[in-house]
């Protein structure tokens, strides 16, 4: 698993490659696999393949979403708040595990963030989506991944990059920080 996770990267531009029937059933059975609070399962998804659909969404905000009109395939993650409180919990949780079953199927994909993001001035990005999918209004768009075979590679991540200095051990003390050996670096007293 961590050899996936640091394989992942943030692909936006695709080749012009379908993504197959297989793949997108996969993908789709990783998201109704997420785990969600109390089982509630909060989150629905639009699974859009039609090349007028994918034109519409990359409009969905001024910026971060344009690269969509070059991908094969979009899911839009939905939640409905009178599910569960935590929906947004519960759909970024989806939203990630479509990503690393994208990568395990040799596909690339990005997190196109749609809540609290603008189309325009006066209109949100959710509001656009919504339009654009005819999504019911109680409902919420989150996010929205793109996704399609690579047509750009990126060096996977290191280990000597990882942030360790952001990790602690017992208690949130600069005494306390882990080692890049993951080891505590406690100090005697």
């Amino acid at each position: 698993m961590l050899a996936l996770l640091k394989k992942r990267r943030s692909i936006r531009k695709f080749k012009f490659k379908k993504v197959s029937t297989d793949q997108i059933e996969q993908l789709v059975q990783g998201a109704l696999l997420s785990p969600t609070s109390k089982n509630r399962r909060p989150w629905e998804f639009i699974v859009v393949t039609e090349e007028k659909g994918l034109t519409a969404l990359s409009k969905s905000k001024t910026h971060g979403a344009q690269f969509l009109e070059g991908a094969p395939l979009a899911i839009v993650i939905i939640g409905d708040p009178e599910v569960s409180d935590v929906w947004i919990e519960d759909t970024s949780i989806a939203s990630i595990l479509i990503q690393m079953t994208a990568e395990s199927l040799e596909l690339g994909s990005c997190w196109i963030q749609i809540r609290e993001r603008f189309h325009n001035d006066k209109k949100s990005a959710e509001d656009y989506v919504k339009e654009v999918l005819s999504i019911p209004a109680a409902k919420r768009v989150a996010s929205i991944i793109a996704i399609g075979h690579p047509d750009e590679e990126k060096k996977p991540h290191s280990e000597e990059n990882l942030l360790y200095e952001k990790v602690y051990h017992n208690r949130y003390h600069e005494d306390c920080r882990m080692r890049l050996s993951n080891t505590p670096n406690i100090k005697e007293q």
